[in-house]
């Protein structure tokens, strides 16, 4: 593992990178950001992108959702991939919000992880995003790739493994901007088949680089 000091040096030159460092999804209202981010399993942000603003417009809030029909929803998810479990899981997280939770975002874990559809990741991330939650540690491909590239995990993969392992060692104050820089990093930089080491401002640091 790293010491505290690498850690924290890591932090910090990675919120140099990238200062603007965000989710890469476009929402307005809290809902469009946990509908958005169901639509990008297994799926692009860029793609969540193009076909949100149709969707939205055609079901401008909660209650729209909540009486759409999943097979009108589907035609407009369809090229997201995994399209009828999306378009079930939205519809349903629409009513549960709406009966349980008076149409507002519940600002848990376990409540956020009890609505169709939501695990940790993306509780996570609206923690993060929307309530702001120290600590908040979003654990994707490229946060799994790049922790333990950079020997801030020990060769895990399982992401709620390497999330508790990462909340004991990162700066709860800027766990949800380091892992919107991770995924930057990761698509920029760090990438799963060639890294680009030269151009990585964390090389100095990593366990894995070669040069």
């Amino acid at each position: 593992m790293r010491t505290q000091e690498q850690v924290n040096e890591i932090v910090r030159l990675l919120l140099a990178e990238y200062p603007e460092a965000d989710c890469t999804l476009d929402w307005r209202k809290d809902y469009e950001l946990l509908f958005s981010v169901r639509l990008a399993a297994q799926c692009t942000d860029e793609r969540v992108n193009k076909i949100s603003p149709a969707l939205f417009e055609r079901f401008p809030t909660l209650e729209a959702f909540a009486r759409a029909d999943v097979g009108e929803v589907e035609e407009y998810v369809r090229s997201c991939g995994f399209f009828r479990s999306k378009a079930r899981d939205i519809v349903e997280c629409a009513n549960v919000l709406l009966e349980k939770h008076g149409g507002k975002l519940p600002s848990t874990m376990e409540e956020l992880t009890a609505l169709p559809g939501v695990g940790r990741k993306t509780a996570n991330l609206i923690l993060g995003d929307v309530f702001k939650v120290p600590g908040s540690t979003v654990v994707d491909t490229h946060c799994i790739r790049i922790s333990n590239r950079l020997g801030l995990v020990d060769n895990l993969k399982d992401p709620v493994k390497i999330e508790m392992e990462l909340r004991k060692i990162l700066p709860p104050e800027h766990s949800s901007a380091f892992c919107h820089c991770i995924v930057l990093h990761g698509r920029a930089v760090c990438q799963a088949r060639k890294p680009d080491c030269a151009r990585c401002c964390l090389a100095h640091l990593c366990r894995s680089f070669s040069g």
